[in-house]
């Protein structure tokens, strides 16, 4: 039997298929690379392999415009002509009911996924990236703490549950707590620029700006590549601490030396 790297069955896999999924939710995990392409040679070699249909569908799906949603549905269409697991058609019934633009429903219905299937990483992230554009801290907060408890340093993306928790931690109120797991996270894994922002938030809640321009600069090698996502945001973040320190002047300059030449103006968190 086939899995992914938390020990999950991955129906119509093949192990060089299995090896591209397996990256592609790493890059997912890190908000870095192309996990879209990495699932469509997943896919090429092999094409009935259910969970690279579904991840796919995720990704398009979570990208809130109205052609990545059209993609999404045709893909998810795809995927409900195969051999799925049980796994693999709770995830189907799920992407329905988001691509249907019921938000909630559909994060209420990962969330009763994952105590099932407490170990499958792409719905948790899917379900806490749902519950983030919902604006759901307790969300954010509760789903993974649920799921912690069956999960140890040793299983793979571990690190990731840590910095999602952090910034659920964070959106709650608790600070300290945040802190502490998205620094664990990071000495884990120091590409997760998730794990990464769930601290710059605490040090900007805290009134800390000293410390998160330290911060920012500190880490930038490890969130400032051009393969990652997040890059815009976490120098938006950097210019908030230097704006609270009235140094306007550097503000500016970040826009037009980083931000303002590689994305628009990430909105604010």
């Amino acid at each position: 039997m086939i899995t992914d790297s938390q020990g999950n069955a991955l129906s119509g896999a093949s192990s060089e298929a299995a090896e591209f999924f397996c990256q592609a939710v790493e890059a997912f995990n890190t908000y870095r690379g192309d996990p879209v392409g990495l699932l469509d040679s997943a896919i090429e070699t092999a094409p009935d392999f259910a969970m690279a249909h579904i991840m796919k569908a995720h990704l398009f799906g979570l990208a809130t415009e109205p052609e990545a949603t059209n993609e999404a549905k045709a893909i998810l269409g795809k995927a409900k002509t195969m051999l799925l697991s049980d796994r693999e058609a709770s995830h189907v019934a799920a992407l329905d009911i988001l691509l249907k633009g019921e938000w909630t429903s559909a994060a209420i219905a990962l969330d009763r996924h994952n105590a099932d299937h407490p170990r499958d990483i792409v719905a948790l992230q899917s379900g806490h990236l749902m519950d983030f554009y919902r604006a759901s801290s307790r969300g954010l907060r509760d789903r993974i703490a649920r799921v912690l408890p069956k999960w140890s340093a040793e299983t793979p993306g571990y690190s990731i549950l840590l910095g999602m928790h952090a910034f659920g931690l964070e959106e709650t109120g608790d600070f300290g707590r945040a802190e502490e797991a998205g620094r664990r996270a990071l000495d884990l894994q120091p590409l997760d620029c998730w794990a990464h922002h769930a601290v710059a938030h605490v040090m900007e809640m805290q009134g800390r700006a000293e410390d998160g321009i330290g911060w920012m600069i500190a880490r930038e090698p490890h969130w400032s590549g051009d393969d990652n996502f997040f890059r815009v945001h976490n120098w938006w973040h950097r210019s908030l601490c230097h704006l609270d320190l009235g140094q306007a002047d550097e503000v500016l300059a970040l826009y037009d030396d980083r931000s303002g030449r590689t994305a628009a103006w990430s909105r604010s968190t």
